[in-house]
């Protein structure tokens, strides 16, 4: 049977996002609930999947640096059997995201560097794999919402 959030677990999840390193103490005066019972939540909610990993999100002591955004259309030649593209994607670590999509293209990749040459590097190393067709790429100008 499928787990479903109450509005509890929703608070706890809304209060994590805004801070992963929020200790089970304030965050369950937050959320009114006991440490106990916060602890038990969040396990819960790991173990049904909710929240899959923690991440950080790097500053250079508050001067941000100016990160170039791609997305790349990526068509592949056999949308079934694919998966080695897929797998080649995982390994590149300015590929931010990757989703499988229906309609022309097979997959959207986000690539994310603060050297637009590399931007470049990857579109390349991932226009030569084997089992890619095509590719179409469009830069970002501006990122008006984001959201961890």
């Amino acid at each position: 049977m499928k787990y479903l959030l109450d509005r509890i677990d929703e608070l706890v999840l809304a209060e994590l996002k805004n801070n992963a390193r929020i200790s089970h103490a304030e965050l369950s005066a937050k959320v009114n609930l006991s440490r106990n019972a916060v602890r038990v939540r969040i396990e819960r909610l790991e173990r049904e999947g909710f929240i899959k990993g923690y991440t950080i999100v790097a500053s250079d002591g508050g001067n941000d640096r100016q990160v170039t955004t791609a997305l790349m259309f990526v068509y592949r030649h056999d949308r079934m059997r694919g998966g080695d593209v897929i797998n080649v994607l995982r390994k590149i670590p300015e590929v931010v995201a990757c989703d499988v999509m229906t309609g022309d293209f097979d997959l959207v990749v986000r690539v994310e560097s603060s050297q637009a040459d590399r931007i470049r590097q990857v579109w390349q190393q991932i226009s030569e794999l084997p089992g890619v067709r095509d590719t179409l790429t469009a830069f970002a100008l501006s990122s008006v919402v984001r959201k961890a």
